[in-house]
């Protein structure tokens, strides 16, 4: 069993920047893929980034450029840092992880981009 926790969600205005954490309960170097989808009102939940044990990362389009996936092994810690926020991005995000058999998801943070 995999718990995940996301933190840092919030309201920020277009053009700034947030930092998503996730925090899973066992060592995610035992979790082949870590990454972030997200879910606006009447969407259906869609990839933002993915990062595999070897470190190989995916970006949606709307991603590339602006947002960076990252994990830390030590602390067991998933990191989407997002930059240049535009509305569009405004969703719950939520955190997956992948052990090979199913997927784990986490209760999700809010994202609000809006001057």
């Amino acid at each position: 069993q995999v718990q995940l926790v996301e933190s840092g969600g919030g309201l920020v205005q277009p053009g700034g920047s947030l930092r998503l954490s996730c925090a899973a309960s066992v060592r995610i170097s035992s979790i082949n893929v870590m990454g972030w989808y997200r879910q606006a009102p009447g969407n259906q939940r869609d990839l933002v980034a993915t990062i595999s044990n070897g470190g190989s990362t995916n970006y949606a389009d709307s991603a590339k450029g602006r947002f960076t996936i990252s994990r830390d092994s030590v602390r067991n810690i998933v990191t989407l840092q997002m930059n240049s926020l535009k509305p569009e991005d405004t969703a719950v995000y939520y955190c997956l992880a992948n052990n090979g058999y199913r997927d784990y998801w986490g209760q999700g943070t809010q994202v609000t981009v809006s001057s």
